[in-house]
């Protein structure tokens, strides 16, 4: 399963063999209108800003921020995040992560997520950057309960496509699992190696080096909803949207990030009102 490459000068290889070992566990809970991150612990380069309220008091808006600005190979990182009854959290990124080249030993990342009844997690990160020669592994597991909801996104962009670097070595194995009250609403793996012709197959990438998934999981999910997707038309790459109970599922495939970030974009102002009672405002760090 591990692609072995060889070893190079970037500076997040000039670590210990071992790796970074980052811990971060929040909890959000509901004081009065006002949602607030009332425990916040890290151990290792993994930490938050903190709490914003652009929205007012009913959001908390919160930036995580990892200083060395990717993983590299024996890195392992793990986010846990619980939201309890009746608060709202935020989470997103300052900017577009990396998966950088390993010399060998895969790097990690597990995102924990557990929302209680009555309360709304929407976990916002920016997109991620898949070097030539990475080795990574990507899990994130969701559990509801209740009438919680949960709106994410992911994009990988797959080499740096600004140089012209294209995902010819490596491998990335991503999986996700999304529960209510223990029972499974959606499941996924996939393994995509540098080079394999799944990335350009049609029933792969297409060629295309970025690829993006934004999920809505709600009781509140209907095809109205869906309805009101398909009437929102990337500016750019292929998009598809599907319904499936209690989840809203949109993939896009494209040449750069930008038009898939505008199009969740677009998406999420669609149908954050009707599924967390109140409409979208993008977060100002995404606008730096």
């Amino acid at each position: 399963m591990n692609a072995v490459v060889a070893p190079f000068a970037d500076p997040a290889c000039a670590r210990a063999p071992r790796g970074w070992r980052a811990d971060l566990s929040l909890a959000y809970a509901r004081r009065g209108e006002r949602s607030v991150l009332v425990r916040r612990s890290h151990v290792g380069p993994l930490v938050v800003q903190r709490p914003l309220y652009p929205e007012g008091d009913a959001v908390c808006h919160t930036i995580l921020v990892h200083p060395p600005a990717g993983i590299a190979g024996g890195d392992s990182l793990q986010v846990t995040v619980r939201v309890e009854d009746g608060a709202h959290a935020l989470l997103t990124t300052p900017g577009a992560g990396k998966w950088y080249r390993s010399a060998g030993a895969p790097g990690s990342l597990v995102q924990r997520i557990a929302v209680a009844a009555g309360g709304v997690c929407e976990w916002l990160p920016q997109e991620s950057i898949v070097q030539d020669g990475a080795l990574g592994e990507l899990a994130t597991e969701v559990s509801l309960q209740g009438d919680a909801c949960f709106i994410g996104s992911e994009m990988l962009c797959f080499g740096r496509t600004a140089s012209g670097e294209r995902f010819g070595r490596g491998e990335m194995a991503m999986r996700i699992r999304i529960e209510r009250d223990g029972r499974p609403l959606w499941l996924e793996r996939g393994v995509l190696r540098g080079g394999d012709a799944l990335l350009g197959a049609a029933v792969g990438l297409q060629g295309q080096p970025v690829s993006g998934s934004f999920v809505v999981a709600s009781p509140r999910c209907n095809a109205d909803l869906l309805a009101a997707w398909r009437d929102i038309v990337p500016a750019a790459g292929e998009g598809g949207v599907t319904l499936l109970p209690g989840l809203l599922v949109a993939r896009w495939l494209g040449p750069a990030c930008e038009p898939g970030r505008e199009w969740f974009a677009r998406l999420w102002a669609g149908v954050r009102p009707a599924v967390a009672g109140r409409a979208a405002q993008t977060p100002r760090i995404w606008n730096t």
